[in-house]
């Protein structure tokens, strides 16, 4: 059996800590380099519900793609929700490895895994990363689909592709226009809007986009948006991540089992569809 060294290793490979944003923090949070892994479990949240599936699963090492501690910390006392997490998993021997926007920008990526859930054909980068000469690195992906569909029809596709939220899709644009071309972004991406306007694209499927930032694109131009949650946005990217380590294993002879967590960790847990319409000057509907 390899050891954590050795895994993390293959894992900072696969998504360099170096490409992260400077404002990240991605790479191993806790954990023995010289411990044994024989199981791994993949997430998007390093939540306690996912750290108590790790240790029923019997998991050395977990693998999530969002950090616990994004902005630092002075304590990891137990009676805070992330010093639990913590304590949580040392007691049982866990490790805990985080590759965020290191995975976000690598190839395959992020919106890599959410472009193949959507059953769409890549055909680059949305915002190419300069030190790639072979142009496959970057944020976001420009994408093609086979046949042109609606607007309702594309909607529909991604409610029924990715996990199930209480959030579902929301769409913004005209239903019936046609959709050839789509940038996708897994995770927030109404950053992303002055890129996505230049790709030329006619639909972009993201996360979290904010009212302002969406009415605005939408008024600069017929650009279609397609707003999923966080989180089934990004779960995808534990699928393939998890192939991405069976191959390593599968190369080296390590006999890793590796495991996607299915546990539904977005945190909007009900949706109620709205019934009425804005009254005018106080007049009933």
């Amino acid at each position: 059996m390899p050891r954590l060294s050795e895994v993390i290793a293959a894992l900072d490979a696969l998504w360099p800590p170096s490409r992260a944003e400077q404002w990240d923090a991605v790479g191993t949070v806790c954990g023995d380099p010289d411990a044994e892994v024989t199981r791994v479990l993949f997430a998007v949240d390093p939540v306690q519900e996912i750290v108590d599936e790790a240790v029923e699963l019997g998991a050395d090492l977990l693998v999530t793609h969002h950090p616990l501690y994004l902005r630092g910390t002075t304590t990891v006392e137990a009676g805070t929700f992330k010093g639990r997490v913590v304590h949580t998993l040392i007691k049982n021997d866990i490790a805990l490895h985080v590759a965020h926007t290191n995975a976000d920008t690598a190839d395959p990526g992020v919106s890599d895994a959410l472009a193949g859930a959507l059953d769409l054909r890549v055909t680059g980068p949305l915002v190419p990363d300069p030190t790639d000469p072979a142009g496959r690195r970057g944020l976001g992906r420009i994408c093609e689909l086979d046949h042109p569909e609606t607007l309702r029809e594309f909607a529909a596709r991604a409610a029924s592709r990715l996990p199930s939220t209480a959030q579902g899709i929301r769409a913004a644009g005209d239903p019936d226009a046609l959709i050839r071309t789509v940038a996708v972004s897994g995770g927030s991406g109404d950053s992303l809007f002055e890129q996505v306007r230049a790709a030329g694209v006619d639909a972009f499927l993201t996360a979290d986009l904010r009212h302002h930032p969406a009415s605005e694109a939408r008024e600069r131009s017929p650009l279609a948006l397609v707003d999923a949650s966080h989180w089934a946005t990004e779960w995808p990217w534990c699928e393939q991540a998890a192939a991405q380590l069976d191959a390593i294993s599968e190369r080296h002879g390590w006999g890793l089992r590796t495991h996607v967590s299915r546990t539904v960790t977005d945190p909007w847990t009900t949706h109620a569809p709205s019934v009425t319409s804005p009254s005018i000057s106080g007049a009933p509907n």
